[in-house]
């Protein structure tokens, strides 16, 4: 028997109202800015799945990705159906390439305007 379930999975990043309207974006959902002591934290809800967050660090570093002496820590799978339209429209609201030279792939490696990875997959 499990313990617990996945709840949220949280983003530390400088804007989360920004970094949220990417997701919304690319995601659908609705955003939702939330008080809590003080801290900004935003949800992001309405989409299929899990839910994501953002939380404000003000020191936040991206990871560096590739990186042989650094961890990009981890990284979110993003599925859909054509990758090289949701590889445009992802550029477009402001993510960046990091790995997408093989196009024979089934998968391709980004950048959110805060620098975290994530990946464009089909199935």
């Amino acid at each position: 028997m499990a313990i617990a379930t996945l709840g949220t999975v949280v983003l530390d990043c400088p804007d989360p109202v920004a970094l949220a309207r990417f997701y919304a974006q690319v995601l659908g959902g609705e955003i939702k800015e939330i008080e809590d002591d003080g801290e900004e934290w935003v949800e992001l809800t309405g989409t299929a799945g899990t839910t994501l967050a953002f939380q404000l660090a003000p020191g936040f570093v991206p990871p560096a990705w590739p990186a042989p002496d650094s961890s990009q820590q981890f990284h979110l799978d993003l599925d859909v159906t054509d990758l090289d339209t949701a590889e445009k429209e992802v550029l477009a609201l402001g993510a960046t390439v990091l790995d997408a030279a093989n196009r024979t792939r089934s998968f391709r490696v980004y950048a959110d305007p805060a620098g975290h990875p994530f990946c464009l997959c089909t199935d």
